[in-house]
């Protein structure tokens, strides 16, 4: 198995309908294709990758070191690098290739990472999911945290304690979801379900280990 990779902007959630008429909950996703800048190799680099560029830019719109990085590979310049892990590095795509959404096809399985919705600070019963106390009147424990530590051993909070905080705004990756459609005239990948992010947030996306009911591995 060939793993794919790509870049893609989150376009929002909609619906379509299959043969049967259910109705499918889909995320929609956009790119204009993704350059093959470099391929890393184990013997080379110590492991197998793609990087990949995203969303051509200016050069003046970069650093000094992406400008030099960009002109000793005779390559446009790019916003976004990112490396997708591949298995094995093979012909099937080399420097200078775009990647677009006809890489994969409806039925595909694939896990997609993406930057959760910072939700600012929470408490726990919005972070943590708290039960909390009695919400009657007279009650002085609805949405606090309750006790927090052991009696006199061993006197200390443990380490990892839910607590009050910053949510969301996180790394996350929703594995095993279903590719559902490619509309690849207009660089659109409708994928089953929901992925992490806000609209136009940047996503990864790529093939999956796990099969499409989340046991064992593509072949």
């Amino acid at each position: 198995m060939v793993i794919k990779g790509i870049l893609a902007r989150k376009i929002g959630m909609t619906q379509v309908f299959d043969e049967q008429g259910n109705r499918i909950p889909v995320t929609v996703v956009k790119t204009n294709g993704c350059k093959v800048i470099q391929k890393k190799t184990v013997e080379k680099d110590g492991y197998n990758a793609l990087l990949l560029g995203f969303e051509e830019t200016k050069e003046s719109k970069l650093n000094k070191p992406l400008q030099g990085f960009f002109k000793k590979l005779g390559m446009p310049f790019y916003r976004i690098l990112k490396e997708i892990r591949v298995d094995k590095i093979t012909d099937d795509f080399n420097v200078g290739d775009t990647i677009t959404v006809g890489a994969f096809n409806p039925g595909d399985i694939v896990d997609v990472t993406g930057t959760s919705k910072g939700k600012g600070f929470a408490g726990g019963v919005k972070r943590w999911h708290y039960g909390g106390g009695g919400a009657s009147h007279g009650s002085m424990f609805h949405r606090a945290p309750g006790s927090i530590g052991a009696s006199s051993f061993p006197s200390r909070v443990f380490k990892g304690h839910h607590f009050p905080g910053r949510m969301g705004g996180k790394t996350v990756t929703v594995k095993a979801l279903e590719v559902v459609k490619v509309i690849e005239e207009e660089g659109l990948l409708l994928i089953k379900g929901a992925v992490p992010g806000a609209r136009n947030s940047l996503l990864v996306i790529k093939d999956s280990k796990k099969t499409k009911k989340g046991v064992g591995v593509n072949e």
